[in-house]
């Protein structure tokens, strides 16, 4: 447990030093589209209220703190699962998503809503969506956790 706590302090600290640096040393949220590598990852500002692909995103100001409630309960709940499960790479993936969470929560916190920045788009299919690094973090976290989970719990 005291592991997973450990990554996800460490996957936090990322997220936020990526939003630190896109918002204080990029001003992305005054320039609006930073191309990166175009189309491949270009830093396009957004400001998500709601969640998963802005969805909710109109909902009154009650859904952040239901968010940001869901998101510190979730994370509560994962770590104290992990005490199921050994090994290090259990504990990089648990600590991926609540880090991911806890990142996004804050966001909330601090500004209202998420701060997103991330669009990448390949091969002629154009993203319309942004995102950010505690995305990835939950998102590669979680489908990490499903795929490999009974490989992580621990033997009686």
């Amino acid at each position: 447990m005291i592991r997973a706590a450990l990554f996800s302090v460490l996957f936090f600290a990322i997220d936020h030093i990526s939003k630190w640096a896109i918002l204080e040393r990029l001003n992305l949220d005054e320039i609006g589209i930073y191309e990166v590598f175009h189309p491949y990852l270009v830093f396009s500002m957004g400001w998500n209220k709601g969640i998963n692909f802005g969805l909710f995103g109109d909902s009154p100001e009650i859904m952040q703190w239901a968010l940001i409630t869901l998101a510190v309960v979730i994370s509560g709940l994962l770590l104290n699962w992990s005490r199921d499960f050994g090994g290090r790479w259990a504990h990089i993936l648990i600590g991926m998503v609540i880090g991911g969470a806890l990142g996004n929560a804050v966001d909330r916190i601090r500004f209202g809503a998420v701060v997103d920045f991330l669009n990448m788009s390949c091969c002629g299919i154009e993203n319309p969506y942004v995102f950010n690094i505690a995305d990835v973090f939950v998102f590669a976290g979680l489908i990490g956790l499903a795929l490999f989970s009974e490989r992580f719990a621990k033997r009686a």
